[in-house]
């Protein structure tokens, strides 16, 4: 291209460059794109980013926008929607010498979740001056030396870019030099030294200049370098290399110390011309970082790893010289090929935890952004989530992913997920990392309360305390806090509304049920409930649990007879047998019933009292009076039977009822003995009856009594030993018997018997009985215990407490029959 070549690329680069950035704006149609200077200050306003997205400033705080980039360049202000500089931004740092340095990243926005690509162009300003790597250079040329020869120089360096960058070299006033430029394969420009005009070591045997170079800026910025020339003797043969261009290439993964090439030169000169030496010529810094090459074999190794994604080719100049500072040189181009050496990243953008376990299928969990270093299929990228089935992930754009819910959550089984997302790249080997996102599931009220039974049966005993507890019911709620705080209540039951709050209640905290009045298992044997447990949620839930209360029986209730009618003393008026009833005739039963149940309630009936015991028999579980025997011409016409019932409680409680029976075949036979002894038909009335009756008989007893101590006052011939029954302390002629108390049973009595000594010349016997405990009202005018001459008879009286005792009687002549009344005053019995 000759010497103007190095000029038309810089300004062909800088024609087409506005074109270039067309072409790039429209190879990404769906980007945002913005265009900024470099070195922009802090908060410098980019753009306005929420009104070229179409967002209203109203909306911006829900939105949320924010930058979801690796590089902390821009940020979004969440007031005003603009795009804002947050740090200091160096083209050359970021792009080095490329023509278009582009700032890519992506805007995400909530509710709803969107992506939007920005673009950003950093335009270049001229902030670098060119600069030589060596502020002096030494040269040795010969004076043999023909014009036109070419010394390549090291070129200045300028960070800038396009007509910021290095644009010419100058060099100052001089008569055998001029400068032109030349442009390696990569594009730099490099100085080149012509001589004019043969030299003349003994006229001028060194020269001194200076290169400068200018960039193209505005103002131009230049930097300098001085050039030192020693003109030596004649050395006429430079080194040659076997090729002009070298080309290798390298895996990136080769190690340090790695041969990459040897490079040959010869020289046609002999002896110690002819020597060559090898060095690196016009190499940037970062090729003498990772390159080395041998001065004497010209064999270049690496001296650091290789990076495919730091640089893909590397291009090293060679310069052979021999001892007389003749030179020549070539190119080495080295191509880096990729490996799979890079594991793809993956960057969690945004996290939305707690997660509702109510949420519907398909709801976004995070949003996930992959990236790989490595190009072709080594940075093809794929994720998926490893071992989770409740998630899945679903390809938003290039390189988005979303993590969304596949099933339905439950927080009572699963309160947290750890999610672990896997990116694997399809190079061979692939290269996978992962990153593990934790999801908590927040609670909604989903779980009603269970009862831990499924239905209660409650036992309590009747007479109960009022206010005791009588059951206990729990139910449970897998749900949080107030979801899960469980209340219990009544809501139905089988009694009255009114009746239900007297009987019982429950605590709505503990789901304790009291009782609040004492149950009768008379009354009521057993009540239905219905409770219920219901949770604090919105809305609440709640579930229904059965209960019943069997109201057990207590022995609290005496057995009640029935049959036959009692009058208020507990006797029966009386019941007919035949005289010629055989052995196991029925002659009643007593019916008696027991309000209690079960075993209270299994009643059994026992004999108490007889005037004969061996007359009658009575079913022990039956209640039936039965003739155990014939009756007997001695036997009396009228028996009488006391009889108790009793239950099968612990203790027993019991009753006792009195039964008449008479003798007779007709009720003829009767009737003179109900004339003598009416059965009462009015309680009020009988009483009344025996008030006179009794006033009667101690009125007649005591005129008696006066008359006949009048008269024995009045005999003087009369015997102490007749007074014996009235007056203490007589003689030995008197014999005064007294029977032990006894105090078993219902019925206790002391009696008291006073025996006649001279019972031939005695009209009557005297028999007191003083009983403890006021006695039923007994009738005992049974003239068949009467014998018809004087005399001592023999009457049994039975009862459950007293035992078996006979008393002497005297019968009336004038009375005909004995009665057995009770005193007014002293309770006295008289016969």
């Amino acid at each position: 291209m000759g010497r103007g070549s190095g000029s038309g690329i810089a300004r062909w680069l800088q024609v087409l460059s506005p074109f270039l950035l067309l072409l790039f704006c429209g190879a990404l149609p769906d980007q945002i794109r913005y265009s900024i200077p470099e070195e922009l200050a802090k908060n410098s306003v980019v753009g306005n980013l929420a009104k070229d997205l179409g967002l209203g400033v109203q909306g911006l705080p829900t939105r949320k926008l924010r930058v979801s980039a690796e590089k902390d360049y821009f940020a979004v202000n969440p007031e005003s929607g603009d795009l804002l500089v947050t740090n200091r931004i160096d083209r050359e740092q970021v792009c080095g010498k490329q023509p278009l340095c582009v700032l890519e990243f992506d805007i995400v926005a909530e509710k709803p979740l969107n992506i939007f690509h920005v673009a950003v162009i950093l335009q270049d300003i001229n902030d670098n001056a060119p600069q030589f790597k060596q502020s002096e250079v030494d040269l040795n040329i010969g004076e043999s030396t023909r014009p036109g020869k070419a010394f390549p120089l090291d070129p200045a360096l300028d960070s800038d870019a396009g007509s910021n960058s290095l644009q010419k070299y100058y060099l100052g006033d001089n008569e055998y030099f001029e400068v032109t430029e030349k442009e390696s394969p990569d594009g730099r420009k490099y100085p080149e030294l012509i001589l004019k005009r043969f030299l003349d070591r003994e006229e001028h045997n060194f020269h001194q200049l200076v290169l400068t170079a200018v960039d193209g800026g505005d103002p131009p910025q230049s930097g300098t370098a001085r050039i030192r020339i020693q003109v030596t003797d004649v050395n006429d043969n430079p080194p040659v290399f076997s090729q002009d261009v070298y080309r290798v290439t390298l895996r990136e993964d080769v190690p340090p110390g790695f041969s990459v090439l040897q490079v040959t030169a010869t020289d046609q000169d002999e002896g110690v011309n002819a020597e060559i030496t090898y060095a690196f010529h016009n190499v940037d810094e970062q090729v003498e970082r990772l390159f080395n090459l041998d001065k004497q074999t010209g064999e270049i190794t690496t001296k650091d790893n290789l990076d495919f994604e730091t640089a893909k080719s590397y291009s090293l100049n060679v310069e052979a010289k021999d001892p007389g500072d003749l030179a020549s040189h070539c190119s080495v181009q080295v191509e880096i090929l990729d490996e799979n050496d890079c594991a793809p990243e993956v960057i969690v953008t945004s996290v939305f935890t707690p997660l509702p376990e109510d949420s519907p299928l398909g709801t976004v969990v995070a949003l996930i952004k992959t990236r790989d270093k490595d190009s072709g299929e080594n940075g093809d990228v794929y994720c998926n989530v490893l071992g989770n089935a409740a998630f899945v992930l679903k390809s938003s754009s290039k390189n988005y992913y979303k993590l969304v819910t596949d099933r339905t959550l439950d927080r009572e089984e699963i309160p947290e997920y750890n999610v672990t997302v896997v990116a694997t790249d399809r190079g061979k080997p692939p290269l996978s990392s992962n990153v593990i996102i934790t999801l908590h599931i927040s609670d909604v009220n989903d779980n009603a309360p269970v009862f831990h039974q499924a239905s209660y049966l409650v036992h309590v005993a009747e007479n109960n305390p009022p206010g005791a507890s009588i059951a206990q019911v729990s139910a449970s709620d897998p749900d949080l806090g107030s979801n899960g705080q469980v209340s219990y209540s009544i809501i139905a039951s089988d009694l009255e509304p009114r009746a239900l709050l007297s009987f019982v209640s429950v605590n709505q905290d503990s789901g304790a049920v009291f009782a609040q009045r004492a149950f009768d298992h008379e009354q009521l044997r057993s009540f239905q409930l219905t409770l219920q447990a219901r949770d604090q949620g919105s809305p609440a839930l709640r579930a229904n649990v059965s209960m019943c209360v069997l109201v057990s029986d207590r022995n609290d209730n005496a057995p009640r007879v029935l049959y036959p009618t009692l009058e208020p003393d507990g006797s029966a008026l009386f019941d007919m047998v035949p005289r010629s009833a055989e052995p196991g005739y029925l002659v009643t039963k007593v019916v008696a019933v027991d309000a209690d149940s079960g075993h209270n309630a299994w009643l059994s009936y026992h004999v108490l009292q007889a005037s004969d015991p061996g007359l009658f028999s009575l079913g022990l579980r039956t209640g039936e009076v039965r003739t155990a025997r014939a009756l007997g011409d001695r036997d009396s016409a009228r028996q009488r039977l006391l009889v108790a019932v009793r239950d099968g409680g612990q203790p027993p409680l019991s009753a006792t009822a009195t039964l008449h029976l008479i003798f007779a075949d007709s009720l003829q036979e009767v009737l003179p003995d109900l004339s003598d002894d009416p059965l009462p038909s009015d309680p009020q009335s009988e009483l009344q009856f025996y008030l006179v009756v009794a006033l009667a008989l101690i009125s007649v007893l005591f005129l008696l009594a006066v008359i006949l101590a009048v008269a024995l006052r009045l005999r003087c011939s009369s015997s102490s030993a007749a007074w014996g029954c009235f007056q203490p302390g007589l003689s030995s002629n008197s014999a005064t018997g007294v029977l032990p108390n006894y105090s078993q049973g219902t019925l206790p009595y002391s009696y008291n018997v006073c025996i006649a000594s001279q019972s031939a010349k005695t009209e009557f016997n005297f028999l007191n009985v003083t009983p403890e405990v006021a006695p039923q009202d007994l009738l005992c005018d049974d003239t068949s215990w009467i014998p018809d001459t004087l005399g001592d008879t023999e009457v049994p009286f039975v009862s459950d407490s007293v035992p078996k005792v006979s008393f002497n009687l005297v019968r009336f002549s004038t009375y005909g029959s004995v009665f057995l009344n009770k005193s007014l005053s002293g309770l006295g019995w008289f016969c």
